[in-house]
């Protein structure tokens, strides 16, 4: 039995990698070790259990040999960042997406299942409701609305502010190159998947944590940033005022619901939430945080956001608990996981500066224009 992850050296992936081996399958690892994630080359979890392939999935002839004699694919590969590089966007997600199913049909596999990493990204700002004119789709906060440092929903009609809803899987919204490339990835895959009779899943993930998160990459999220901050004696720098709601889920938790998805014939030419079911305010992240590092080192909210951001995203996990899964970890487990992992890694110089400094230059880091105190 063999199975291929693409984007195996990474985060997400090379966990399911490890996974899908002890459930007794040959795993081949197909991954281009992106500098700005391996800047030291290959991990050193990509061990000699791994058939290990260096190269890119938008290359034909690379994935063809990935590809050959599998029948399970975990299309985990993802081009992120912060950066405008729009098209690498869509090249790397999109097209992708469109060859492994290309190559499925021209070299006839019998493949028994194709998982494609999508995002909570897709849903936008998602949908909110106004207390006196009802729910809406939400479009993205007008730029002179952040500069004056308004960071809640407007109701479009009254102009209140309004509060969010749970994301549910038959919406969608995506603001930003990233999330239209993971939009239409998936749609790619269970469009093109259900017209050819290939079993495929999307799964949607929230804010994924935990061990093996790069240090190098800007998009690994807050969870590194914070971490690597604290351990230099540096506050954690909260965007808008930290009251923003996110929804962080384990790794574990995520790869559990990737089991699901590969081994559930259910779940055929469906998308799915994979999240905690639990809102958390980014201001809660750094405080719990900054406790279980045990720092006693106040966040700093200098009034600065971030082009893009959503200001609520929590996901309704329903759909797929209704299969069986559920997640079973908590906030704590991803701060005492991952700092476990920082610590037998050894790495923790200062990565976040480079991050911040690519971030200002692109404009992508921006300040509130109007004086107005910050609380």
């Amino acid at each position: 039995m063999k199975a291929l992850v693409t984007g195996g050296a990474g985060f997400i992936g090379s966990h399911i990698a490890d996974r899908l081996l002890e459930r007794g399958y040959d795993v081949r690892v197909l991954d281009n070790l992106q500098p700005r994630v391996h800047p030291k080359g290959k991990p050193p979890w990509i061990g000699q259990d791994f058939e290990f392939i260096h190269g890119d999935v938008r290359d034909k002839e690379t994935l063809r040999r990935a590809m050959r004699g599998v029948e399970l694919i975990s299309h985990q590969a993802a081009y992120q960042d912060y950066m405008p590089d729009f098209s690498t966007f869509m090249s790397t997600n999109v097209t992708s997406t469109a060859l492994v199913f290309e190559l499925v049909v021209e070299m006839r596999l019998e493949v028994r299942k194709v998982v494609v990493a999508s995002s909570q990204a897709t849903y936008g700002e998602g949908v909110y409701a106004c207390p006196e004119h009802g729910a809406f789709n939400a479009g993205a906060r007008a730029l002179a609305q952040l500069e004056a440092g308004d960071w809640e929903m407007k109701c479009p009609v009254c102009g209140r502010d309004c509060a969010n809803l749970p994301l549910e899987e038959h919406m969608s919204n995506p603001n930003n190159a990233y999330a239209l490339s993971k939009l239409f990835e998936e749609m790619t895959a269970l469009r093109l998947a259900r017209l050819h009779g290939i079993p495929a899943t999307a799964l949607r993930y929230s804010i994924t944590q935990g061990p093996r998160q790069s240090l190098y990459n800007s998009y690994s999220g807050v969870n590194r940033i914070f971490c690597l901050r604290l351990l230099h004696d540096e506050p954690p720098i909260i965007y808008e005022d930290g009251l923003q709601k996110r929804d962080y889920v384990h790794i574990d938790d995520c790869v559990d619901a990737n089991m699901r998805a590969l081994f559930d014939d259910r779940t055929d030419f469906e998308q799915y939430n994979v999240g905690s079911g639990r809102a958390t305010t980014v201001r809660e992240f750094a405080d719990g945080l900054t406790k279980m590092v045990g720092k006693d080192i106040e966040p700093l909210v200098p009034g600065e956001f971030r082009m893009g951001d959503n200001r609520h995203s929590v996901s309704s996990i329903g759909k797929l608990e209704a299969l069986g899964w559920a997640p079973k970890r908590n906030l704590s487990d991803i701060f005492r996981d991952y700092l476990a992992w920082l610590e037998s890694f050894g790495d923790v110089a200062n990565y976040f500066r480079e991050a911040d400094r690519m971030m200002r230059k692109a404009g992508t880091v921006r300040s509130v224009k109007l004086a107005r105190p910050i609380l």
